[in-house]
């Protein structure tokens, strides 16, 4: 393996978990009350159950008030839309996450758009995308948000940087791309039916990879030092593995993301500094997120 600087992800979620533990406790002393995160949970998927546990723990970690709803695999959408709605108008919920996916008889898009979009903490309500789009302030979802955090950490100012990100879903590629602009960056979005993908990304200082194929970025796609972040997150015989072949990468790369360990990690930490800014903005106090 060559000599690529490994991100630690893990580490610097640790640090924002713990900067937002602090701002929580001042919140709490000025509001009277803690920051509160409701999280819904359809059905039983195994690996949405262990999400939601985490959640779990981390919002009582940071000493902000958790409040889970699980519901059945066959509930009707008209009930999931009514406890969004119930959610919506409870003084006590700054933030309100309905885990996904949905059981198919259930319309995700129907059910994120009930979602009061300045309690959207997972950033996916069509409203925060447009704010984000605009250079509004809005929710970002908290993936592509995490990443940026790590790629200003490591390189500073991003401005005039050649980023190429790989995936266009609405969680991850196409915010990703946005904040990417927003810092002033030339962005390329990249996908499965991209042309001659290994010679684009080539020319990249930045490379986001998050199109769900395992190993997929090869070392010899990559400009010699490019900063690599890699979002996928594949289970495969061996274990889990990311889009990015890593051992091959870090022979080119200048900085890599591991999977796990990397981008992971970031997501809860950001999903907490989220709520936080809901909790400021509907108690009518000012924030400084900008130094989470």
């Amino acid at each position: 393996m060559g000599g690529a600087a490994v991100i630690d992800g893990k580490a610097f979620a640790a640090g924002l978990r713990e900067r937002v533990a602090a701002a929580t406790a001042a919140f709490t002393a000025k509001a009277g009350r803690a920051p509160g995160l409701a999280v819904v949970l359809v059905g039983d998927d195994p690996a949405s159950q262990v999400y939601v546990r985490s959640k779990g723990k981390a919002t009582a970690a940071a000493g902000m008030a958790g409040f889970e709803h699980r519901l059945p695999a066959d509930v009707g959408q008209d009930a999931l839309l009514d406890l969004v709605r119930a959610l919506n108008a409870d003084e006590a919920v700054d933030g309100i996450l309905v885990q996904l996916p949905l059981p198919r008889h259930i319309d995700e898009n129907a059910v994120i758009a009930a979602i009061d979009p300045d309690k959207d903490v997972d950033g996916f309500h069509p409203v925060n995308a447009g704010r984000l789009a605009s250079g509004l302030d809005g929710f970002v979802p908290c993936t592509p948000l995490g990443c940026l955090m790590l790629l200003r950490d490591r390189l500073g100012d991003l401005a005039g940087r050649d980023a190429v990100v790989i995936g266009r879903s609405n969680i991850v590629g196409k915010p990703m791309a946005q904040l990417l602009l927003k810092d002033s960056c030339t962005v390329t979005v990249a996908h499965s039916r991209t042309h001659d993908l290994p010679a684009l990304v080539r020319r990249a200082d930045i490379v986001v990879a998050a199109v769900g194929r395992p190993e997929m970025v090869k070392g010899d796609w990559l400009k010699p030092g490019a900063t690599v972040i890699d979002v996928g997150i594949n289970r495969v015989e061996g274990g889990l593995v990311g889009d990015v072949d890593f051992a091959d990468a870090a022979t080119v790369a200048g900085a890599i993301t591991p999977v796990p360990g990397g981008v992971g990690p970031m997501t809860i930490a950001v999903l907490l500094r989220n709520t936080l800014v809901a909790a400021h903005r509907r108690a009518g106090l000012p924030y400084e997120m900008d130094a989470l």
